[in-house]
Formats: structure tokens, sequence, C-alpha cells
């Protein structure tokens, strides 16, 4: 062509060329980048069904706590009302009972987040599409923590209780013979019991199982009850993102 001086017919044809192989390469850019984009979708697909099954797993424990912390705040609440009521005298076997609500269950949340600590560890916490969810689940990590630190102040609280029976003149041993009488577990009998109602005249018991009934009550307003709607608040956006 160029000796034939048809340039321009040459300059044409290379620009033609030229666009064809742009757009070739677009397509296959176009391809790549939708086929990485489906992985993708599929990856956080998969995230997505995953944490839904560990949050609802984390809600029912919560719930079950929720009941058993219930129960312990409740008990010790009859337990101060007896001791303000001289008409409310408890009977060895009512206060061991009331003891055994209050105290023979620690409180713990044991969240499931196996799989949410493999995306954040991994940095796929970013494959996330919804930004508010996101969020949420990054602030997981330290609403737990808190959780845990007032856990702690509860267990504290309720080992000050309980140290009031390691001592010479009550017993725990009481507390199980009265509430587990059928137990495989037998003591051979003492000729007399250790009778525990002395504690009910004790102002230390009475400031001690105040303190476990405060800080168990604080738990459930202040901590469990906003961290089920932070959880509800997390399974309503999961469902939403799951297609």
């Amino acid at each position: 062509m160029l000796t034939d001086n048809k340039f321009t017919k040459y300059l044409l044809y290379a620009i033609g060329e030229i666009v064809l192989v742009v757009i070739g390469i677009l397509i296959a850019v176009s391809i790549n980048n939708n086929q990485q984009r489906k992985v993708l979708l599929k990856k956080e697909q998969t995230y997505l069904k995953g944490l839904k099954s560990e949050f609802e797993t984390s809600k029912l424990k919560l719930n079950e706590l929720l009941e058993v912390n219930e129960e312990n705040y409740l008990s010790a609440k009859k337990i101060m009302e007896s001791i303000s009521n001289p008409n409310m005298a408890l009977s060895e076997k009512q206060f061991s009972r009331l003891l055994f609500r209050s105290f023979s269950s620690d409180i713990y949340f044991n969240a499931n987040n196996s799989l949410l600590n493999e995306i954040v560890s991994s940095g796929s916490l970013k494959d996330i599409t919804s930004s508010e969810l996101r969020i949420r689940l990054t602030n997981w990590e330290s609403t737990l923590k808190d959780i845990a630190r007032q856990e702690e102040e509860l267990g504290h609280q309720r080992e000050k209780v309980l140290d009031m029976f390691r001592t010479n003149t009550n017993s725990i041993r009481t507390i199980f013979e009265q509430t587990n009488p059928n137990s495989e577990i037998n003591f051979h009998k003492r000729e007399t019991n250790v009778s525990n109602l002395n504690l009910l005249e004790s102002l230390e018991f009475e400031n001690n199982i105040l303190m476990f009934y405060l800080t168990s009550k604080a738990t459930e307003i202040s901590h469990y009850k906003p961290l089920m709607e932070e959880l509800n608040a997390i399974l309503e956006l999961l469902e939403t993102e799951i297609k």
C-alpha cells in the first residue's frame, strides 16, 4: 500500500486492527472481572450463611444465659426479702434451695465466633458488601470483651458469697444434702447437720448478697439485653444480604 501511495488506506487498516485488539482485550478483561465477581459473590454468600448459623447459635446461648441469670437474681431477691421481713422466715431446706438456685450456676457467654475470627484474621471482611454489617461485625469483638469484664465482676460477687460457706461456722454440704437428697454422690450422714440459717442474721452476708443481686440485674439490663438487640440487628442484616 505504501509503494502504491495508499498510505491513508493503510493507516485506516492499522487503526482498525488496533481497535479490534483493544476490543478483544476489553472483552477478555470484562469476562475475567465477571468471573472474579461471581467467585467473590459466591464466597460472600458462603460467609453470610455461615455467620448466620453462628449468630443463631449464639442467640440460643444468650437466651439460656438470660434465663439462668434471672433465676439467680430472683432467688437472691427472695433471700433478701426474708432477711428484711420476719414473717418470711425460711426453713433450712428453703434457704438451701434458694442458695443453690442463686449460686450453683456460673455466668459466662461463650459466643460462636470461629468463622467470624477466620474472616477477620484472613482479611476477608472486606468481601462483605454491606458496610453496616461490616461495622457491626468489626465491633462485635469489643462488645464481647465488655461483656466478659461484666461477667468477671459478677463472678467476683458470687465468690464473695460462696466464701462465707468456706468457714467453720457454715456448710456447703448442708446445701448439697438439702437440695440433692437422692444424689449419686453419697456422704456418710452426720449426727447433727450444720445450719446455715445464722447467715440470715449476718450483715456481711446481706451486703454480699445485695451486691450480687445488683450486679446480676446490671448484667441483664445494661449488657445482656443490649447484646441481644445487637445480635438481632446482625441477624436481620445477614438475612437481608443472603440471596
